[in-house]
């Protein structure tokens, strides 16, 4: 599935420990504008209250801006649909240290717009270093099998 909007740094920023898919509750204009590509998920984060998922900090703004009511705030925050057993799941490891949850990507799954999200532990400065030099020594190779085997 090809994800309509995406965190691209992500997995740059974080270690991903495990995944999770879920469903979100978005507005009419909102469900356009994400098929149509619109949207980021750059600097958004998921928190748990009272039993319940919110994602905040995703920025969708509406499908045609002028048929919009005033009061329409593209940044707000919307609610994600999970089981309790997969919500109890992510309030526990949530609370352990250096533990967040980060959404992924947003898709389409048949007629449903699903969030894939994650539970995630920032890295160091270091961390992102080994991640630029393996990614760096992997192009590299490839690179020269290219080019041996052309």
């Amino acid at each position: 599935m090809k994800p309509l909007v995406s965190h691209k740094r992500v997995s740059f920023d974080f270690d991903l420990l495990e995944t999770f898919e879920a469903g979100i509750s978005l507005l009419g204009t909102e469900v356009k504008s994400v098929r149509g590509g619109q949207g980021k998920l750059e600097g958004s984060y998921v928190i748990i209250r009272g039993k319940e998922a919110f994602l905040v900090g995703a920025s969708i703004p509406a499908f045609q801006k002028k048929n919009v009511s005033a009061s329409y705030d593209p940044e707000r925050t919307r609610k994600i649909l999970l089981t309790k057993k997969e919500l109890a799941n992510l309030e526990q490891k949530s609370e352990r240290q250096g533990l967040t949850i980060v959404p992924i990507k947003l898709y389409n799954k048949g007629s449903k717009l699903k969030l894939e999200i994650a539970i995630a532990r920032g890295k160091k400065k270091t961390d992102k270093r080994q991640s630029i030099q393996k990614r760096d020594t992997k192009r590299d190779l490839e690179r020269e099998v290219k080019f041996r085997y052309k």
